[in-house]
């Protein structure tokens, strides 16, 4: 214990129900808000595709490509979101709130540096961008009009995301959720009026669009850091503990860069697997991609309940519950397999009509049906790799879920599914079969190490 630590005020109500009563009870209050989030955020996605739809095919091409360069931050946007919530969660848990809100503020600094470096990058090489990717020319003037607006309003996204993992470290979940209520009303007022324009209000077009996200999101990030210096919500920041701090910073980043490598190489496998699903023609490309929509709506309540037992983990080890803490990761992931098991049946009864409700091609069909009938199954293995790695994470053990995620992926997945798609006929039940595979072993060996209980002495 250093001097400043009984000099702390007690922990209040929210940080206390988290390493003490029913962990149930504090999945749900942890969770259900989350899950909101979650449904927002991908609303927020279908908000945009439809009021950018009626500019015509042009313009959504240009905003899917926009969108999937963006996606390009996310690794970062991952490690330090990671880092955060561990060092705020393990803080919180011991009582320590002046060290949590000093992690938060040093989150928050890294945060705004990433963000704008970002845009600074984005207002010199937006075009370049698009080009390297081979966008069509007809895209590149709407297309570079969107990702130099959005990459320059990056910083916007960066302080929003780690102000709500300092809130999550610290088990506040419900902040978030209402700030992303209300930002997405304003995105569904701003992006028809600058789109389209009223009055004295100028047709924007794609450029529109993106304005309309950067200022819904300025908005959100100033209402969530607001509530962070209000002195009123469990973490206090002030701003003498947003100066740069290279050991803190460096704490962060520690745990936060293995975060970052685990979603980058998954970004980089779905590259690679969408091209080898292409192979196989347009019809398998247009199945896979149907199939992933359902696959990202079922991974919800699973990166929902990861988060809460994030916050879990790392603040029962903080207060010196191991034991609690190893409950609530298995609490959670008992909770998803019982979701997993029930929304499985579901795909696979119903998987040929399910994928007609998007596409009504015979050869889509066909193939959609297959991939959600082969990889429903496996869905249970994804809760035990999404939440233990959540967990894990949580706990500030976040190169082990790396390592494992990497070796399932790049060790497994991608060779075998080179190697089925040769073999197999049709070749796209191969790639299923390797998809599937890949995620059984990755939830396997992420439960493996959960369970040799290392990360229950990890030092953060």
């Amino acid at each position: 214990m250093t001097p400043g630590d009984a000099m702390d005020p007690p922990p209040t109500h929210t940080a206390a129900l988290l390493t003490e009563g029913s962990l149930l009870r504090a999945l749900h209050r942890l969770a259900t808000p989350m899950l909101v989030g979650a449904v927002l955020s991908n609303l927020h996605s279908v908000i945009n595709l439809f009021w950018v739809g009626r500019l015509g095919p042009n313009a959504v091409a240009a905003v899917a490509v926009g969108g999937a360069i963006m996606m390009l931050l996310f690794p970062a946007l991952m490690g330090l979101s990671t880092g955060t919530v561990a060092l705020v969660a393990r803080a919180i848990g011991a009582g320590r709130r002046d060290e949590a809100a000093a992690a938060a503020g040093q989150s928050l600094t890294l945060a705004l540096v990433l963000g704008l470096l970002s845009g600074l990058l984005g207002w010199h090489y937006s075009d370049a961008c698009f080009r390297l990717l081979g966008a069509a020319p007809e895209l590149l003037a709407d297309g570079e009009a969107y990702l130099r607006v959005n990459l320059l309003g990056s910083f916007t996204l960066f302080l929003l995301i780690i102000a709500s993992a300092a809130l999550q470290g610290a088990g506040d979940t419900r902040t978030p959720m209402w700030v992303g209520l209300i930002a997405n009303g304003l995105n569904i007022v701003l992006d028809p009026l600058l789109i389209y324009g009223l009055g004295p209000v100028p047709a924007l077009g794609v450029r529109g669009a993106a304005l309309a996200s950067v200022i819904a999101q300025a908005l959100a990030a100033v209402l969530a850091v607001g509530v962070l210096f209000d002195g009123r919500a469990t973490l206090h920041i002030s701003w003498p503990q947003c100066r740069p701090r290279l050991a803190l910073a460096w704490r962060i980043l520690r745990i936060g860069i293995p975060g970052s490598g685990q979603m980058l190489s998954r970004s980089l496998m779905g590259a690679v697997l969408m091209r080898i699903v292409a192979g196989c023609g347009t019809a398998a490309v247009a199945a896979y991609g149907t199939g992933l929509r359902f696959h990202m709506l079922i991974l919800m309540p699973a990166f929902a309940l990861g988060g809460a037992a994030a916050t879990l983990v790392g603040q029962n080890l903080g207060a010196g519950k191991p034991g609690r803490a190893r409950q609530a990761a298995w609490l959670a992931t008992a909770l998803d397999v019982v979701i997993m098991l029930a929304v499985s049946g579901l795909l696979a009864a119903f998987a040929p009509a399910l994928i007609r409700a998007f596409n009504r091609d015979p050869d889509v069909v066909r193939i959609g049906a297959s991939y959600l009938r082969i990889v429903s199954p496996f869905y249970v293995f994804a809760a035990f790799g999404v939440i233990i790695g959540r967990a894990l994470n949580g706990a500030g053990d976040s190169l082990a879920p790396m390592i494992i995620t990497i070796l399932s992926l790049w060790g497994l997945q991608v060779p075998l599914a080179l190697w089925l798609v040769r073999w197999w006929q049709p070749a796209t039940t191969g790639v299923w079969w390797a998809i599937g595979l890949a995620s059984a072993v990755n939830g396997l060996l992420m439960t493996l190490w959960f369970e040799t209980g290392r990360w229950q002495r990890r030092q953060v």
